[in-house]
């Protein structure tokens, strides 16, 4: 009895001192670093504009005049595996399978200076470090790690425009700082368009680089302030002959000259060290001018204090972190959720100055009025899951994107909507423009209150740009055919659920002429739907479907980045009639039981980079985006409780607190915010409308601090490993009799409980 009672004792002493552990105490940023994952484990603040973390190796985008598949893995610039720091940059993108950034990459060393990064094989013929993950720490807005070849201890936190670093040098008169112009994350000879360097004083340089990248017209100023007088610098130029070089020649630019310019530079500060002297830098970002960069450094990081710099970023993380506040189970379960919610606010990026300036989609600088401008939009990834979470946790900056969005549509020559932009760049990445799908269920949801028959207009518009990928055959024939579009059918399917989203927001509007229009279109599904074997499937312009065809392979059939088992599933708008086009329910289920449950080998994938086995269960692809809605499908198909178990099962599966515990690109914020809605024990898989689908809540219980000052609490009654099944659900201590609930039911608060069980309720 009395070790009984002190377990019990040990027990609640346990869940008290967990209680007391600040929410970012949980946020892991190495996780998801490592194979698919793509994430950065640097230092950041939410939605921050800078986020300043390592590079583990330069690889170039390509050799010999080809793509090299290797510059994959360094999608955010760093790598778990490796065994060398290259530097230390400021911007980066999150879980993306495409990249660019990795602006201004700044390296401390000592010794005899080097001005190349050197090789993984033979890091000691450049300036990179080997270092130890046992001497590597990456938390809330911070990241330490010792640099073994120069005894030097980097530090790096920021603030939303401002990146600083915070190096401990050994005693040396050879110190340096080096500042790679050079640098780029998906690099190649000719990115760097052209680099200005102006040399204010001994302690403060400004100036901006263009790229031409994935962001093919990028440009980024900068201000650049260390807490201790440079003793000297100089540049080394790898721009090679020049065809013209004007008369600089009267000056020896190599050492102490104020006013550099190249296409390629690396520049270096000496300085003499003592033991254990800190030396600090602050270096800050605009895409307006070198003036807002300093004014952007002078207003958010006036001072030198380290320290505070860094606990306001984690007061930052506190806040954000607590408009969801659980319990669970263990400690990793609660490590994950937290972490999701890290990478879940990392993107979209603010792109506003401090002063209300930003760069738009034409070039021309622009003032937000009532509005913060944003950048990095993977719409074809996030607007499934993190935009809906957004109207839900960050209503007001979920209102300001889309905002951002409509800036965009006019500033653009071409009339649309974002598809994938970033830094005031469309990349055109992916298909359909799910733009439409973030702003209708915004609107509908009463997020964003701007000019609505504006909104209406900017998506109709998009949507009826006939040069745009297949948009032309799109609406004269309903389906976009084969013939001449490799992503037809993908292609199709997106069309339509996004047209869906235009007629409810047209219904909202009581535009009943665009309603009609664009009800109509988002049938155009069953077009590309080949009842005769119940898959959808590519079509010739002349009606027939194509002979030749794989419904497992990913490659050429018609699909961007999934095979024709996982998007036959995706018209998330209408899954009673795809049921009903699929032989009914019984068969639906069947197919869904398949694609969970059988083996898709390696070599239906083995061309698609974005896919691995990692991120595969059966022949569902949760590693990536087309499919996430489709453990929902059972509860169409009158079997809830396999939604339950498959819930379950991919939470399990496919996030672990580990630098590999991503089961595929976190696709800024996608996965991350899939996990998160579905750990609650919910998921909206048709944004535009207000369900949110139930599953299987892997928390015990968790409250929603909403904007409107309410409160939403879920419950999870009787949650262990194995009771992933739900008995019954009360809202409000009312039994539901439904497999939803709606956006209002969370948004007006109260209380949600799920009954948990270990044996299926199959009512």
């Amino acid at each position: 009895m009395k070790k009984i009672f002190f377990a019990i004792v040990l027990s609640f002493s346990a869940l008290i001192l967990n209680a007391q552990k600040p929410l970012h105490y949980y946020i892991r940023p190495l996780i998801g670093t490592d194979k698919m994952g793509h994430t950065f484990p640097g230092a950041t603040v939410p939605f921050g504009a800078v986020q300043l973390s390592p590079e583990t190796d330069t690889i170039p985008y390509e050799q010999n005049g080809k793509y090299n598949p290797d510059v994959y893995k360094y999608c955010a610039g760093y790598q778990y595996g490796d065994k060398t720091i290259v530097g230390f940059s400021h911007t980066h993108l999150s879980g993306t399978g495409h990249s660019d950034l990795g602006d201004f990459l700044i390296m401390p060393t000592t010794g005899k200076l080097l001005l190349n990064p050197g090789t993984a094989e033979h890091p000691e013929s450049g300036y990179r470090s080997s270092f130890s993950h046992k001497n590597e720490i990456a938390s809330a807005n911070y990241y330490k790690v010792l640099l073994d070849d120069y005894h030097i201890l980097a530090e790096l936190t920021t603030s939303k425009r401002v990146g600083f670093h915070q190096y401990t040098f050994p005693q040396t008169d050879e110190a340096h700082i080096i500042l790679d112009l050079m640098s780029n994350i998906y690099n190649y000879p000719d990115k760097n368009v052209w680099t200005y360097i102006s040399v204010i004083n001994d302690s403060l340089i400004t100036g901006y680089r263009q790229t031409s990248g994935w962001a093919r017209t990028r440009t980024e100023y900068f201000a650049l302030s260390f807490s201790k007088p440079f003793i000297s610098y100089g540049d080394e130029k790898y721009d090679g002959r020049e065809v013209y070089r004007g008369f600089w020649g009267k000056f020896d630019q190599r050492k102490n000259f104020p006013s550099l310019a190249g296409r390629k530079l690396r520049l270096y500060f000496n300085f003499k060290t003592k033991e254990g002297e800190k030396i600090k830098l602050k270096l800050a970002l605009s895409a307006v001018s070198q003036k807002n960069a300093l004014e952007n450094l002078n207003k958010e990081i006036p001072n030198w204090n380290f320290d505070q710099v860094k606990k306001n970023g984690e007061r930052e993380w506190e806040k954000e972190l607590q408009k969801i506040e659980i319990n669970t189970l263990n400690e990793e379960d609660k490590i994950s959720f937290y972490t999701a919610m890290y990478h879940a606010f990392i993107n979209p990026t603010l792109y506003t100055d401090v002063n209300g300036e930003y760069r738009g989609l034409d070039q021309n600088i622009h003032k937000a009025n009532g509005f913060t401008n944003y950048t990095t939009f993977s719409l074809w990834d996030t607007h499934r899951a993190l935009h809906p979470l957004f109207n839900i946790v960050q209503p007001a900056r979920n209102a300001d994107m889309v905002a951002s969005m409509l800036a965009h549509y006019d500033q653009s020559v071409m009339k649309m909507l974002p598809i994938w932009s970033t830094h005031a760049n469309e990349t055109w990445c992916m298909s359909g423009y799910h733009s439409v799908s973030v702003i209708a269920d915004a609107i509908l949801k009463g997020v964003y209150k701007g000019n609505k028959a504006k909104a209406l207009e900017a998506c109709i518009t998009t949507a009826t740009h006939r040069s745009y990928e297949g948009l032309s055959a799109y609406m004269s024939n309903g389906y976009i055919p084969c013939d001449s579009n490799g992503t037809s059918v993908s292609s199709t399917l997106e069309y339509a659920y996004d047209d869906w989203c235009i007629a409810q927001l047209a219904k909202k509007l009581k535009n009943t002429g665009v309603y009609n229009t664009f009800i109509k279109r988002s049938q155009n599904w069953k077009n590309v739907f080949d009842p005769s074997i119940r898959f959808m499937r590519p079509r010739h312009a002349d009606g027939s479907f194509r002979k030749n065809f794989d419904v497992l392979s990913t490659n050429g059939q018609g699909f961007i980045e999934g095979n024709a088992w996982n998007y036959s599933l995706y018209v998330p708008h209408n899954p009673e009639q795809l049921i009903s086009m699929s032989g009914g329910k019984k068969d639906f289920e069947r197919h869904l039981d398949s694609l969970f449950t059988m083996h898709l080998p390696d070599e239906f994938f083995a061309e698609t980079e974005d896919i691995t086995r990692d991120g595969i269960i059966g022949n569902y692809v949760h590693g990536n985006e087309p499919a996430h809605h489709a453990v929902y499908l059972y509860n169409y198909a009158a079997t809830p409780w396999k939604t339950q178990y498959w819930v379950r099962y991919i939470l399990n599966k496919m996030y672990k607190p580990s630098p590999d515990g991503l089961g595929g690109n976190d696709d800024c914020g996608q996965m991350s915010a899939w996990y998160i809605l579905s750990e609650l024990g919910f998921y909206p898989i048709a944004p535009g409308s207000d369900k949110y689908d139930l599953g299987s809540p892997g928390i015990v219980n968790a409250t929603l601090n909403l904007d409107n000052g309410k409160k939403f609490k879920i419950i999870a009654h009787s949650q262990k490993e194995k009771n992933v099944y739900v008995q019954k659900v009360l809202l409000n201590g009312k039994q539901l009799n439904q497999t939803f609930i709606t956006y209002k039911d969370i948004m007006n608060g109260g209380t949600l409980e799920f009954f948990m069980t270990d044996q299926p309720n199959k009512y």
